[in-house]
């Protein structure tokens, strides 16, 4: 089964990094790439609107310029359909400890990773998904 997964980062060589990562670990990904939150929903709206499928995972980086990761949160509970199966990691320098303390409390989140992703962090999450 193809996985569907979604980086929404704007750091462009962490967004290269997170790709390399998910691609060493699983090769039979689709890898959608945004550079905020709101190329990120709006990515979201057209997948919905088109009937395709929405991504099964979404790495999100909390400080992006534009919307930034907890307003992308906000805003995608939101979706009318929101595609509830989508589990969303956050990835993030973390830099501040309370951002790495709300987001181990936030419903939405399944999980954090420090930058950069490594092929460890997503032998983690796909690991579990293939049994």
């Amino acid at each position: 089964m193809e996985l569907n997964v979604c980086i929404i980062d704007d750091d462009l060589v962490s967004q290269f990094a997170s790709r390399y990562s998910i691609e060493q670990s699983n090769s039979s990904c689709r890898i959608i790439t945004c550079d905020n939150g709101e190329d990120g929903l709006d990515t979201f709206y057209n997948l919905l609107q088109n009937h395709e499928d929405v991504p099964d995972i979404v790495f999100l980086d909390l400080q992006m310029g534009g919307m930034d990761g907890w307003e992308f949160l906000e805003k995608f509970k939101s979706i009318p359909k929101w595609p509830k199966t989508t589990d969303i990691y956050i990835l993030s320098a973390f830099t501040n400890s309370k951002d790495r303390a709300r987001a181990k409390e936030h419903p939405m989140i399944q999980g954090y990773f420090d930058k950069p992703l490594s092929k460890k962090d997503v032998d983690k999450i796909f690991v579990p998904k293939a049994d």
